[in-house]
């Protein structure tokens, strides 16, 4: 198997997911915390979010259904997921939290429904290609032989 072509390629993947602005500045200094003891730092990281922001936004949508017009409630909801996104460097998700947050504050329950599904479209695209990126990583080595965390 040539190694040398599937870093190239992650590195390709990776270079595209900040050139189509899923990623940000955040993720490369998540990516500077991983070192040979902990060698699958990012891709654990990356995990966690996922299974957060998931959470998150199952909470979200319950508090809409829940409690209609409850513009601080869902807020604070989005608020959590706005730290998330940015903890990892979501950008796009980042994005579409804080349009979110600005229609909140206007009021706009509709404004809100439309973000809440572009989130939702962002999120399942970043991990996606997230995952395959992660995939093609263990796939290239040296940390293919360290497990696979569970998303």
């Amino acid at each position: 198997m040539d190694y040398s072509n599937l870093r190239r390629q992650a590195a390709s993947m990776k270079k595209g997911l900040f050139d189509q602005g899923h990623l940000d500045e955040q993720f490369r200094q998540v990516e500077d915390l991983q070192d040979e003891a902990s060698p699958n730092f990012v891709e654990e990281v990356a995990v966690l979010f996922f299974k957060d922001s998931g959470r998150l936004i199952s909470n979200l949508e319950q508090a809409l259904e829940k409690y209609p017009r409850d513009f601080n409630r869902w807020d604070a909801y989005m608020q959590q997921l706005k730290g998330s996104c940015s903890s990892i460097g979501a950008s796009r998700m980042k994005s579409e939290c804080m349009s979110f947050k600005d229609n909140c504050g206007k009021g706009n329950v509709e404004g809100c429904m439309g973000c809440l599904q572009k989130l939702k479209r962002e999120h399942a695209i970043l991990r996606q290609k997230l995952e395959s990126y992660f995939q093609l990583l263990r796939q290239a080595g040296p940390t293919g032989a360290a497990t696979r965390p569970v998303m």
